[in-house]
């Protein structure tokens, strides 16, 4: 009898010190909780974070498309970012692009750096720019503004290269389809000088361009 006393006692003040206890323990969890200050429970600070979503991009993007005369357009770059003054801009390293023109001809475009649209459609080659075609043309320059839905390819300023006829220097560059229609041709313009190398013979005299 007396046992059973003691068991009904025991169980008497347990269902009071447990959810006693239990309240104490919310209370201490919530206190605690409330003593973290909000950025201490962040792990990256602001800055860091505004950084990290500077940094967010992809590597080996490509995109590929076709105008509407029929030439094929190929785009490529190691890495590729938002850039952090236009977001609607990207920053591309490594890149390079094929154009197969609706003629026959193909243009190789490679560059250190470019920025360019979401698309890749209007792009700003930079930096070590080199463009080679298919009939015998390789040119250098420092930058080629590109609009890839004509196509159409600008100069920014002179060029340097070798062609069919020997080396040349000029002003300007462009590439262009008259009318849109036809097929795309390269334009020297804005002192043009050539240094006249026939095949298999030596190099003659400098030519200029009057325009």
């Amino acid at each position: 009898m007396a046992r059973e006393n003691l068991h009904s006692r025991v169980v008497a003040w347990l269902k009071i010190l447990l959810p006693v206890a239990a309240l104490g323990l919310l209370s201490t969890l919530f206190l605690l909780s409330r003593s973290n200050e909000p950025a201490d429970s962040i792990p990256f600070a602001k800055a860091d974070l505004t950084q990290r979503a500077a940094e967010e991009g992809m590597t080996d993007a490509s995109f590929s498309g076709a105008t509407m005369r029929g030439d094929m357009v190929q785009f490529s770059a190691a890495t590729m970012r938002p850039d952090p003054v236009d977001n609607r801009q990207f920053l591309a390293q490594a890149v390079s692009s094929r154009i197969a023109l609706a003629g026959g001809g193909v243009i190789n475009l490679s560059a250190t750096s470019a920025q360019t649209d979401g698309g890749a459609v209007h792009v700003v080659l930079d930096e070590g720019v080199v463009l080679s075609s298919s009939t015998g043309y390789d040119i250098t320059t420092d930058q080629i503004r590109a609009d890839m839905s004509m196509p159409y390819l600008e100069t920014a300023g002179e060029v340097v290269g070798r062609g069919p006829a020997g080396d040349f220097t000029a002003g300007k560059m462009q590439l262009s389809a008259p009318n849109g229609t036809g097929d795309a041709q390269l334009l020297f313009t804005q002192g043009v000088r050539l240094i006249y190398r026939p095949a298999g013979g030596s190099a003659a005299s400098p030519n200029e361009d009057k325009e």
